[in-house]
């Protein structure tokens, strides 16, 4: 496990796992959040953060945190490890909510309010996204390590079971 993706809905709790998984393993973290984001609230263009996403993935080990469904399949085939947060979209939102006012290592600002068209976005993952995403998974199932979590309870054990080996 040298080249890791974390992927899943908006407020699955992908930033906090990918920490802990880098906690553990020692594994180099980047946000995709922090690729597409400027602290100023405007945004890089595609190509600064194609050009960044494909510096790291040259890399001989990473994590790398974020949907961004439009580099999934990128991200999908240089990696060995996919971790797929697939929660329910009540636990999703209530993540977002939480994290309201929170500084966070992931994000060049904190965020004030919960975003309407964000929330749409949450809203459409599961019926719009996560099929292209087990699409994806499926097309690579047979060389890569896939995880599924649908709970947080099955992703807080995994990452106990990790640390304690």
């Amino acid at each position: 496990m040298d080249k890791i993706i974390v992927i899943g809905s908006p407020g699955a709790g992908k930033s906090t796992f990918a920490r802990r998984l880098r906690d553990i393993t020692g594994i180099p973290l980047y946000y995709l959040d922090m690729f597409w984001h400027k602290p100023d609230q405007t945004n890089f263009t595609r190509e600064e953060f194609d050009i960044r996403l494909k510096e790291i993935i040259k890399k001989d080990r990473w994590i790398i945190d974020g949907n961004y469904q439009r580099t999934i399949e990128l991200r999908i085939k240089e990696c060995d490890t996919v971790f797929f947060m697939d929660f329910p979209l009540e636990v999703c939102l209530a993540g977002v909510a939480a994290r309201i006012g929170q500084k966070r290592e992931d994000m060049p600002w904190i965020e004030a309010e919960f975003d309407e068209g964000f929330r749409e976005d949450i809203i459409a993952f599961p019926g719009k996204k996560r099929p292209q995403i087990y699409n994806l998974l499926e097309k690579y199932q047979g060389n890569k390590k896939i995880f599924v979590f649908r709970a947080r309870e099955e992703a807080d054990k995994y990452l106990k079971q990790i640390a304690s080996n």
